[in-house]
């Protein structure tokens, strides 16, 4: 199990499929990147973090970053995800948990006193060079986007 990236770290690479095509880290080199990892396409506080993000798209690229969220669901699931709620965000898939493990937020988790395996909710942001520049572990989704919004202007100088 990967340590997580704290700040000033250099962030760990990924190139994942999306329901759109591809990410990757290389790929956004020169753009702040905020990564974000959701346990499950469709379910409530997922969906509320995707749409609070995908409300912000707008302040995010005026502001000079790109949205990644993350999960372990298939790029065929992310479309359908995508095309329910008119999401406008990324979303890579990462089936194997590659990027999951990589970013050390695949954790034991436990509910109703049964533990079992899963994806904390989290936020990387990386800058322009590749290197975190902010972490959020156990993210509470209300007022999330606007945090994470202010430390990326914050970051890029407004």
């Amino acid at each position: 199990m990967a340590q997580a990236p704290q700040a000033g770290d250099t962030a760990p690479a990924f190139d994942m499929a999306t329901d759109t095509g591809n990410v990757s880290l290389a790929g956004l080199k020169g753009r702040a990147v905020l990564l974000y990892f959701y346990p499950k396409d469709d379910t409530t506080g997922c969906t509320n973090e995707a749409n609070a993000f995908t409300a912000a798209q707008a302040d995010f690229d005026k502001a000079g970053a790109v949205i990644v969220g993350v999960s372990k669901d298939s790029a065929a699931s992310h479309a359908k995800f995508r095309k329910k709620y008119g999401l406008t965000i990324e979303l890579g898939s990462d089936p194997e948990g590659a990027v999951v493990e990589s970013y050390g937020v695949w954790v034991s988790k436990s509910m109703y006193g049964r533990s079992y395996m899963g994806i904390e909710r989290a936020t990387f942001l990386i800058d322009g060079e590749g290197i975190v520049r902010r972490v959020w572990h156990k993210v509470k989704v209300p007022g999330h986007a606007a945090e994470v919004l202010a430390a990326v202007q914050a970051l890029n100088g407004g």
